[in-house]
């Protein structure tokens, strides 16, 4: 019964990712990429802060709790997201789509050496095919280019891998601990809004420019992705990927991240307008029978 839950997490995780990527272009057209990281875990942080208030959830932190969790909070959202936005400036959304795409290959191979997990060969295969999946519509969505950046494709390796490293060591804390996933969840929302507020405000004042951190939140279209993702996409998405991961192996957890996705795609057709292809029909068909074979015993 708690596979089905774990399960059900992870796809519901999916999904909010999936379409978080298109509250994210709203985003970015009133704030800069570390104002909006800084905002959301602000605003997820303090919803965090107010769900306890409301005596729903029991939280008991103290500073050895903090120091237990504080890695995966620098994985997670600290380094992979610092590297990911960097990497951007260097690199295509399509390269850094394919390299994104190996978290679930990172992950089998960390995971194999840290956790001892075993995979049979369909599983294995299921995870290449997932990865294939994605890299077959990143290629077929990119234009051919010369462009080539070492750097970029760099930071967004290390970004991947700092991901794939946050499933493994989330998988072996929830699985040898007795606190609750929101435990991690708080820890992580607190440390990401510490450190991205940190970066976007000194950025800030070193230009000398303080007020530009406060402006997109004049703008209702901002507040609302803001509100998507920091609620879902932070808060939410943040405990069900580390309530699936207390219950379902790293490796099988982490092709669910390439079905995100397929879920980008269909949001953006249904609410950007964007075309189908046939392409992405295809991908997609790749995509969901990878995740199904690497999810079968």
């Amino acid at each position: 019964m708690q596979r089905k839950k774990a399960y059900l997490a992870l796809l519901t995780q999916t999904f909010i990712i999936g379409f978080s990527f298109l509250f994210v272009k709203i985003g970015l057209n009133y704030a800069t990429p570390m104002d909006v990281l800084a905002h959301r875990f602000l605003l997820a942080f303090l919803v965090a802060n107010l769900i306890v208030a409301s005596g729903k959830i029991s939280l008991r932190i103290d500073l050895k709790t903090i120091k237990r969790y504080a890695p995966l909070a620098l994985f997670y959202p600290v380094l992979f997201f610092a590297f990911q936005a960097y990497g951007l400036v260097y690199t295509t959304s399509s390269e850094a789509g394919i390299i994104q795409a190996t978290v679930p290959v990172f992950t089998l191979i960390i995971a194999g050496i840290m956790l001892k997990e075993r995979t049979n060969l369909l599983q294995k295969s299921g995870i290449v095919l997932s990865v294939a999946g994605v890299i077959y519509i990143s290629l077929m969505n990119s234009s051919v280019s010369g462009n080539y950046s070492f750097k970029g494709l760099a930071f967004i390796t290390i970004s991947a891998l700092s991901f794939a490293f946050y499933g493994v060591l989330v998988r072996k804390t929830m699985h040898n601990t007795n606190n609750s996933p929101f435990t991690l969840t708080y820890i992580i929302l607190m440390l990401g809004a510490v450190v991205f507020t940190s970066l976007s405000v000194g950025l800030h004042v070193k230009e000398n420019n303080l007020q530009s951190f406060f402006a997109p939140l004049l703008q209702w279209e901002y507040v609302v992705a803001l509100l998507f993702l920091a609620v879902l996409s932070s808060l939410a998405s943040s405990f069900l990927s580390i309530y699936g991961l207390k219950y379902i192996e790293a490796s099988k957890a982490a092709v669910f991240n390439n079905l995100a996705t397929l879920i980008t795609v269909v949001a953006g057709v249904l609410f950007l307008n964007e075309q189908l292809h046939y392409y992405h029909v295809i991908g997609a068909v790749i995509i969901l029978a990878g995740v199904f074979s690497a999810n079968r015993k």
